[in-house]
Parts: structure tokens; C-alpha cells; sequence
């Protein structure tokens, strides 16, 4: 049987118009705090997250949302300073933010401000990681030095075309393209430690 006409008869369902739309990316500017724009960002980049993905998420969660709707202090989020910044967010996310902003007459911005709060409990966490995989990294490096010294005594033992030495060499050149990719992550994530 050709595969395509398999294909063709199978029922799927067919996504709709609206949920296609609501896909679409769309800018919507906001006030929030710099601690809550850098949260945003030190998440998505720590965690190799697009920030569009991870707003989508935070925001999408309307039970999470209802809650803070409920729970929101206008009075105390008006009084902290605040920056714009402008995000792109899916068209469906910006819809439930608006709906439930109506709703519970609770400020967009303050919605995404504490929204975004949730997002405290994992830099947490993930600095506590980030400070174990530099110890890591630490004894990384010094297996590296120690594994270097022994492929140099090999060579002058052994000769550099011997069958051990080749080996070792090219077990160094892992160990070493691995110690690097390390440093190079660590080094990505390391706007979590000022946070």
C-alpha cells in the first residue's frame, strides 16, 4: 500500500483556524521590574529556553494566573519602579493575559511581574547547580593536567607512534574537546551568579 495515500485516508484531527492564529507571534510591551527582565533572561539563556517559549509558558498557565489574579496587590506593585520592555509572545498568550486582566480587574503588567516571580525557585536552584558543576569543572581540570603529564610520559616511554600512546592521545583529545564544551556552558550560565 503507497504510504501517502495511508496517510490520506487516516482521520486526523485538523487544526483550526483560531488555534493556527493563536500561534502567531505577536510584540507586546510591558512594564515590569529589571530583577523580573533579568529573571527572564537568565532562565531562558540558562536553560537554552527562547524567551517567547518561556513567557508562553508562564503565562499559559491560566490556573497558575487565576491565582495571582486573585492574590494581586496593585497598591504595593504600583509603587516599585519599572522598566518597559517589549516581548514576543504567542497571539493566545496575550489573549489570556487580557481575559483574565479583565476579569479580576488586575493590572496586565503586575500579572506578568508575578508571573515571572515563579521563575525564582528554579534560578535558585539552578545557581546552587551552577556553583556544583564549577566544582566539577575544578576537578575536571586537574584530571585533564593529570591526564596530559601521563600521555607526555607515554610518548617519551613509549614513542609517539606507539599503538598505547596513539590511543591515549586520542583519549586526551576527548577528555580535552569534553573539558571545553564544560567551560564554555559554565560560562554561558554564569549571569546566574549575580542574579
Amino acid at each position: 500500500m503507497d504510504k501517502r495515500k495511508h496517510l490520506e485516508d487516516m482521520e486526523l484531527p485538523l487544526p483550526s483556524p483560531e488555534d493556527l492564529r493563536g500561534r502567531q507571534s505577536v510584540r507586546a510591551t510591558f512594564k515590569l521590574s529589571s530583577r523580573a527582565i533579568d529573571a527572564l533572561s537568565i532562565v531562558a539563556a540558562h536553560l537554552g529556553i527562547k524567551q517567547k517559549s518561556l513567557f508562553d509558558h508562564l503565562i499559559e498557565d491560566v490556573d497558575a494566573l487565576n491565582f495571582i489574579a486573585k492574590e494581586i496587590e496593585a497598591e504595593h506593585f504600583r509603587t516599585t519602579r519599572r522598566v518597559q520592555k517589549t516581548y514576543v509572545i504567542s497571539r493566545r498568550t496575550l489573549s489570556y493575559l487580557e481575559r483574565i486582566s479583565r476579569e479580576f480587574d488586575a493590572p496586565r503588567d503586575a500579572l506578568v511581574e508575578y508571573s515571572i516571580q515563579r521563575l525564582l525557585p528554579v534560578i535558585n536552584r539552578e545557581r546552587k547547580k551552577h556553583h556544583q558543576r564549577k566544582q566539577v569543572l575544578d576537578a575536571v581540570n586537574g584530571h585533564l593536567e593529570e591526564g596530559l603529564r601521563l600521555l607526555e610520559k607515554a610518548k617519551s616511554l613509549l614513542g609517539e607512534n606507539d599503538p598505547v600512546s596513539a590511543r591515549l592521545a586520542v583519549a586526551m583529545s576527548a577528555y580535552l574537546n569534553a573539558q571545553r564544551a564544560i567551560e564554555a556552558y559554565i560560562e554561558k550560565g554564569s549571569g546566574i551568579e549575580d542574579f
